[in-house]
């Protein structure tokens, strides 16, 4: 999940993005602004993240101006230290007021809650996916094949053969069981929308992994799991808080 903090006291931000990663290290805080026309300009810039954490009374005025100046869909958590403004926070995306200090249990609860709105979407997608093959509608229409460009070399290789996907720097790889690793041309995102649910799953943002390709799973914090990985990657292949309780489930095979 990528964060944005909208916070004037700096202290104050640093402590929220403390406490955000402790509840779930796999948030990333893209950017902590203190005013206004820094949000404004970042959010034209770089677009929406996928939540905002805002503080009401800015260096520049109350935030609620930036709803007036850019559009914004993201949803909204509010952490400020008066409690006045709540009934104008829930006109603007706003899904949480939290009063200051945050308290971390509290806080627990506020991602818990944005977690359970992003989730209806997805599993009603999913229901009338799997109602449409139940009744021979459709059939699935995985990704086999994958083109991969190394220099001036092109290559096709069967899906089969990968034992797992990650991001590295902004780019997505397809590692292969044998050992090499190929730069491909599409989010993980999108080829976990494309491959066999049944051969790949996705435990965090960056690793999309091949059930084969699991070599042994040890127990980590907060209820993840710690993946070893066939071929081996530098990178720790760690499942994510909100996806764990799904990866035990796809392991167990339902």
């Amino acid at each position: 999940m990528n964060v944005l903090i909208i916070e004037d006291e700096s202290a104050t931000a640093r402590r929220l993005q403390k406490l955000l990663l402790e509840i779930d290290p796999d948030i990333q805080v893209l950017a902590i602004h203190e005013s206004i026309a820094q949000t404004v300009n970042w959010l034209k810039l770089h677009g929406e993240p996928d939540l905002m954490f805002m503080d009401i009374n800015l260096s520049d005025g109350l935030s609620f101006e930036i709803f007036t100046e850019i559009e914004v869909n993201c949803p909204v958590i509010f952490t400020t230290a008066y409690d006045q403004y709540a009934i104008q926070a829930f006109k603007v995306n706003s899904i949480d007021y939290l009063l200051k200090p945050v308290v971390k249990d509290i806080l627990s609860e506020s991602i818990r809650k944005y977690y359970k709105l992003q989730r209806p979407a997805a599993e009603n997608k999913l229901d009338i996916a799997k109602l449409a093959l139940a009744l021979g509608i459709q059939k699935p229409d995985y990704m086999k094949r994958l083109v991969v460009r190394y220099g001036e070399v092109i290559k096709a290789i069967e899906v089969k053969d990968a034992a797992y996907f990650y991001s590295d720097e902004k780019i997505v790889f397809m590692a292969l069981k044998e050992g090499k690793a190929y730069p491909v041309d599409f989010t993980l995102d999108h080829l976990e929308a494309r491959l066999n649910p049944e051969l790949f799953f996705r435990i965090n943002r960056k690793f999309l992994i091949n059930y084969h390709a699991i070599e042994k799973m040890i127990s980590y914090s907060k209820s993840r799991i710690k993946v070893t990985l066939n071929p081996p990657c530098e990178l720790e292949a760690i499942s994510s808080t909100e996806r764990s309780g799904e990866f035990k489930e796809w392991l167990s095979g339902k």
